[in-house]
């Protein structure tokens, strides 16, 4: 579901893989770290060249995003800092603006399209409102959270600031073989 459908949340893959088993015992049901290993696993197996293209592809997305971004406090997290983002994966990047009617009014002053959505079941830790939009057709998620939470990191996620993005794109280029000219 994760490499198919482009379901990015854990936790919602977890409970609907459940469901359609008939699983009834959370216990039974894979961590974070399987699934990530089995997901790494799929895309090696049947997404050996495309994924690592999109990875690039969405890691420069977010440089420019964040770039454009950088007074919002902008985190890079999810599968486009993992590598585990593939064909229908949406780049997911938190700010931590002092309100989040300020990412808004920087948006409307640029003349620039996007999609407000409350989230799904407001939370201590869900953010105040998400942002999509289309970045060179990759779709950005931004999750906007109050200031004061930037200290708390969600239970262990991963996050980058845009100079660790920046460093992950250029080991990319590191590892990628020589271009030569035929």
């Amino acid at each position: 579901m994760m490499a198919e459908d482009g379901i990015s949340d854990f936790g919602f893959a977890k409970r609907k893989a459940a469901k359609q088993l008939g699983a009834a015992d959370s216990d039974a049901l894979p961590t974070n770290a399987e699934i990530e290993a089995e997901l790494r696993a799929w895309q090696a197996l049947y997404q050996d060249e495309e994924q690592p293209e999109r990875l690039h592809e969405m890691r420069s997305a977010a440089v420019d995003v964040m770039r454009l971004l950088a007074d919002f406090r902008p985190y890079l997290t999810g599968g486009a800092l993992d590598g585990t983002a593939g064909r229908y994966s949406e780049l997911e990047i938190e700010l931590f603006p002092e309100s989040a009617k300020e990412v808004e009014i920087f948006f409307l002053n640029q003349d620039f399209h996007y999609e407000h959505r409350e989230p799904r079941r407001p939370a201590p830790n869900s953010p105040e409102a998400i942002l999509s939009f289309d970045w060179d057709e990759v779709p950005v998620r931004l999750s906007i959270y109050p200031a004061g939470a930037e200290r708390n990191n969600r239970r262990g996620q991963e996050r980058a600031r845009l100079a660790q993005v920046e460093a992950l794109l250029e080991a990319e280029g590191k590892d990628a073989p020589p271009v030569t000219d035929a």
